[in-house]
């Protein structure tokens, strides 16, 4: 457990579904998303704030030092889910959002520049929504793993399969649509809940399952999965870099 400072803005807060990056000092960098409590139009709903907690570890006990930015977006209930990574000299932070996944660089790996939508390097949307996306590194090279629209997928709940991974333009922060691979197939179950592991210098690991709901009006009817192949399997992909 994290205890953190007696703030109103840390009363909902999580890190749930999200990478770290581990200092060499022993530090840890933690991004969390905070759940905020807002009102508009007389409605109360959650709005989510992310940000990267700079905290020490020793061993036993995990201890909150600072944060830094805290990023949100008005639409789409903000920021959640941030996943971090160290690249080419910088820091890298993917965001979820309800209507598309959006980036993010630090030179600190605190504070951080406007987020924007993510992209193809030819400058159309990548097509992530509401769903995490996370990252894979080899070196100084920088690969995402998401999902996203227009992938013969209308069928599967929120475009949650496949798995896809391509290399990132770091300088442009942009996916880099010739890289574009399928690591984990889509069978009509949705694959968006999902990890990524380091293994070593040259492999990394990520890991799925095929969640067999589906959407309303019944979305426990598993036979709409099960007609595309999908057989609540769980899938390990092993990346290997020469």
């Amino acid at each position: 457990r994290l205890e953190l400072p007696d703030e109103p803005k840390f009363f909902s807060s999580g890190a749930g579904c999200t990478q770290r990056f581990d200092l060499p000092n022993g530090e840890i960098l933690l991004p969390v998303y905070l759940r905020m409590m807002e009102t508009a139009h007389g409605i109360h709903h959650f709005q989510c704030v992310s940000t990267i907690m700079r905290c020490a570890f020793d061993g036993e006990t995990l201890r909150y030092i600072e944060n830094g930015t805290e990023l949100t977006i008005p639409t789409g209930r903000g920021f959640c889910e941030p996943s971090l990574a160290f690249a080419a000299g910088r820091y890298f932070l993917t965001l979820r959002n309800n209507d598309a996944g959006y980036v993010t660089a630090s030179h600190d790996g605190l504070h951080y520049a406007e987020p924007v939508q993510w992209r193809y390097d030819d400058g159309t949307e990548l097509g992530n929504y509401n769903t995490q996306q996370h990252w894979v590194t080899h070196g100084d090279d920088l690969y995402l793993v998401y999902t996203r629209r227009g992938a013969n997928n209308d069928h599967v709940m929120r475009h949650r399969a496949p798995l896809f991974m391509a290399q990132v333009d770091t300088e442009r922060l942009r996916v880099i649509r010739d890289t574009e691979q399928v690591i984990v197939p889509e069978r009509g179950a949705r694959l968006g809940n999902f990890g990524v592991t380091r293994i070593g210098e040259h492999e990394s690991w990520v890991v799925a399952a095929e969640w067999m709901q589906t959407t309303l009006p019944d979305p426990f009817d598993c036979t709409v999965c099960e007609k595309y192949g999908s057989d609540n399997s769980m899938w390990l992909s092993k990346i290997k870099f020469q």
